[in-house]
């Protein structure tokens, strides 16, 4: 019942209650009797690395336009947005400065990021700090290190490159390159990767607790490798969409496949296994802050053709969809409404292709300790957050991109609701069975949209506790 109450609560504020007051950081317009500008010029300042035209695919107008001046604040706004999402900025400011009483120009000045990652790793092999925390008792045998170097804006075209070097209780080489434009027009783009790991030991099977059998040796007993292209398309400024080809080889101990263990690995009668993934991703991006949306819309649809066939073996088509709204509403609060779901068919799949809730970002709060494979499923999340706090602590070294580090915090609650499918020889306790939680927390958001939340929770089998997430986009 109190978890019906605080749904309704959050529907009602978000649906009910949605106008927003004016932000403090609003600009002077300038005005004249017939309620339109040209515009004259864009002057674009501060760009050290990254080309002008990078820059200028995000505006949303273009010199010589007629600019309506009661919209003018927000295009000048949407094109804020647009410039700060590429992630390539810390900080992005646009100007009108009137040139005549019908005339003005627009001065666009931004800090750049730091764009190079040259930077040492220390990673959990476990799927979240949660699990490897209470689970596995914090072992530090259970640790990957190396080394990882990223720049996200190579040749200041806002294309990436990223290499990975990994030892440890497990092993990545990982080589990738992705550039947003080639064509002349910008819409057109081509991202590479291949990728190779060595695991020591890998789940085999979930049990009926919703906890991963982990099948482990001395030695590497999963060995897998992956190299993909796509085609990066992008129509006008919201909509992006890819459209690429996965070649896998995937090889585990011969082990997995006796009774004991799970020989629905791969549904077939082999412990090695080549399988091509045929792959088309939509996105439509509208909000005020990818990396932490607090305004706008989000919409995202997977299709994923896996194997040749229609059945048996690993052949798959898996569908994902998500649809994310946020509202800004006064008094410095901001309201959420998350709908998700995945699909794959047909149901009969074997335990490779099983991966569902509890993994990346697809979960429900509260039940991070578990993992309910399945063929089918939905998840509803609701969320209430306010701005409580902002402020700024010089750098300790002079460096251009970072002239000081940002915080901000957010206190939430929130209230999420799921159900996971599987056909009843592989379900476990939370499967075919309605999920929900509550909870409070806290976010902190720092340099570079860096985010650490901490929230306590509460969910349907009446568990309690404290959980950490981090996130980022270095």
């Amino acid at each position: 019942m109190k978890f019906l109450i605080l749904t309704c609560i959050f529907g009602w504020i978000i649906f009910y209650h949605q106008a927003a007051a004016q932000t403090s950081d609003s600009i002077a317009i300038p005005t004249n009797k017939t309620g339109f500008f040209k515009l004259g010029e864009i002057k674009i300042l501060g760009n050290k690395k990254t080309k002008s035209y990078i820059i200028e695919r995000e505006l949303k107008v273009k010199a010589g336009d007629t600019l309506v001046i009661s919209n003018l604040y927000e295009t000048i706004a949407q094109c804020k947005d647009l410039v700060y999402n590429t992630n390539l900025f810390s900080s992005v400011a646009i100007t009108p400065i009137v040139k005549s009483a019908f005339e003005i120009d627009l001065v666009v000045t931004v800090n750049e990021r730091w764009y190079v990652y040259p930077s040492p790793q220390f990673k959990l092999t476990d799927r979240n700090f949660n699990e490897w925390w209470k689970e596995y008792n914090h072992d530090f045998d259970r640790v990957i290190y190396g080394i990882k170097f990223s720049h996200q804006n190579m040749t200041g075209r806002g294309d990436q490159i990223a290499v990975y070097w990994l030892n440890g209780y497990a092993r990545n080489y990982t080589l990738g390159y992705q550039i947003p434009y080639v064509n002349k027009q910008m819409t057109r783009g081509l991202a590479f990767s291949v990728n190779y790991i060595e695991s020591r030991e890998f789940p085999y099977q979930t049990s009926y607790n919703n906890k991963l059998l982990q099948f482990q040796k001395d030695q590497f007993t999963r060995k897998s490798f992956s190299a993909s292209a796509s085609l990066r398309m992008r129509e006008g400024y919201y909509k992006k969409s890819a459209l690429g080809i996965q070649i896998n080889h995937i090889q585990v101990s011969d082990s997995i496949l006796n009774p004991k263990y799970n020989p629905n690995y791969f549904n077939v009668n082999e412990s090695s296994l080549w399988f091509i993934d045929a792959f088309y991703s939509y996105q439509y991006i509208n909000v005020d802050n990818v990396n932490y949306p607090r305004k706008g819309k989000f919409y995202l649809l997977n299709l994923n053709k896996r194997g040749v066939g229609w059945r048996g073996g690993v052949n798959m088509f898996a569908i994902d969809f998500s649809i994310n709204k946020y509202y800004k509403l006064p008094r410095k609060f901001s309201g959420s409404i998350i709908l998700a779901g995945k699909l794959k068919l047909p149901f009969e799949q074997p335990y490779l292709n099983l991966r569902n809730m509890g993994y990346g970002n697809y979960y429900v709060n509260g039940l991070e300790y578990y993992v309910i494979d399945g063929v089918a499923s939905g998840l509803a999340k609701f969320g209430l957050n306010k701005k409580i706090l902002h402020f700024k602590i010089p750098f300790p070294f002079r460096i251009k991109e970072i002239p000081y580090v940002p915080f901000t915090f957010f206190i939430k609650t929130y209230a999420d609701m799921g159900y996971v499918y599987n056909k009843p020889n592989y379900s476990g306790m939370l499967n075919n069975k309605f999920l929900y939680s509550s909870g409070i927390g806290i976010d902190v958001l720092s340099l570079y949209d860096l985010r650490l939340s901490v929230e306590y929770s509460m969910n349907q089998l009446g568990e309690k506790g404290l959980f950490l997430h981090t996130r980022g986009n270095l």
